[in-house]
């Protein structure tokens, strides 16, 4: 059993994420009794070394039992391991690392096992977040956006508000802080947006060598080519009614239509197509959202950020300047998910990922094995 918490109190649980971008390993605390935040606590950051991250990239788009896993299994498994030492949270979110994701096709698969990492660390571990979901007709994805509603509560927001995180793939959170319970009808409606950072880096890393735009420099010195950004728009994604979730490199055809342009027009054109997804998916706004709080590495992009702010109608702002931390938002949600899990309530609805009721996701691994 769990224990430690009760309504009104709260448990320190630690979360972990490694996202698409697949920089590394981002850990973050979080006192909760997975309905209310209390508070946060110590944060901490695992990189991956350029090795890790070649062997990481090789291994995007395999499924489970594919060849040439094992090393990619290593690598999350030691990254965890040591970015997760040293915490005192009676509790560990892992998320593993997102190789493959098909909703309407074979699934998902995040690499990772928590039973041996509950057994490395001596701690329970709740992991395998999505599989119920999907299970269930959902597409395991976001998964985040509980997480969002109880940000929006803690803050003290009295009117709608999105929440748009930027990582390798972009996902929106629109959330009415006015009703109690994320699961409720009209509380929480989430979906991809579409790719943001990934095709960025990407590129960066193809041309340059380098891991990603710093600061939006090569974006900021090119002009967006209008007609692949149509191109972009029309693809059928687009015209789908959320909620919906997205594969890391779903847009393989963002490739083609950059692959003339010079790096500073690419780059540029790249980081147009993010922001134009993100008005896209406003369209899908229950109400007009009082703001916008960006998260994820694509805050500290000024490029992006001003593009967003020149196409949207509410007002944008780096989600940093309410208190929270914008680089640890995703793995404070795993704590926060891996609480709820313990406590058996639901982690996902028809409004985030489509699935047929309220799941609760993950499964529970203890030290003792």
């Amino acid at each position: 059993m769990i224990k430690g918490f009760r309504d009104g109190t709260g448990l320190r649980a630690v979360g972990a994420m490694s996202g698409t971008s697949l920089d590394g390993v981002d850990v973050a605390e979080v006192v909760t009794d997975g309905q209310d935040i209390f508070g946060f606590g110590a944060t901490g950051y695992r990189g991956y070394g350029a090795e890790e991250q070649r062997v990481l990239r090789a291994a995007l788009g395999k499924w489970q039992g594919a060849a040439g896993l094992e090393a990619a299994f290593e690598t999350v498994q030691r990254a965890h391991i040591e970015a997760l030492r040293g915490y005192d949270a009676q509790l560990v979110g892992f998320h593993g690392q997102t190789l493959a994701h098909e909703p309407r096709g074979r699934g998902t698969h995040q690499i990772g096992d928590g039973a041996a990492l509950a057994a490395a660390l001596g701690k329970t571990v709740v992991w395998d977040f999505r599989t119920a979901d999907v299970e269930l007709g959902g597409e395991g994805a976001p998964l985040a956006p509980f997480f969002h509603h109880a940000c929006a509560r803690y803050l003290g927001y009295e009117r709608p508000v999105a929440f748009l995180n930027l990582g390798g793939v972009g996902n929106i959170s629109f959330v009415d802080p006015r009703i109690a319970q994320p699961e409720a009808a009209g509380a929480v409606l989430a979906f991809d947006t579409g790719p943001a950072n990934a095709p960025i880096n990407d590129l960066c890393n193809e041309r340059l060598g380098q891991p990603f735009d710093t600061g939006g420099a090569l974006a900021r010195r090119g002009t967006v080519e209008t007609g692949a950004l149509e191109l972009f728009l029309a693809d059928p994604y687009f015209y789908r009614m959320p909620p919906k979730s997205l594969d890391r490199d779903a847009f393989g055809e963002m490739r083609g239509l950059v692959l003339e342009l010079d790096d500073a027009d690419a780059a540029a054109t790249l980081t147009g197509m993010a922001a134009a997804s993100v008005l896209r998916a406003m369209d899908h706004a229950p109400e007009p959202p009082s703001e916008l709080l960006v998260t994820g590495g694509g805050r500290l992009n000024p490029v992006m950020m001003q593009m967003l702010c020149a196409a949207l109608d509410c007002p944008v702002r780096d989600i940093d300047d309410t208190g929270l931390n914008g680089d640890m938002l995703e793995a404070q949600a795993f704590a926060y998910l891996a609480v709820r899990v313990a406590r058996g309530l639901p982690t996902s609805c028809p409004s985030t990922t489509g699935v047929r009721a309220a799941v609760g996701g993950g499964i529970v691994s203890y030290p003792e094995g």
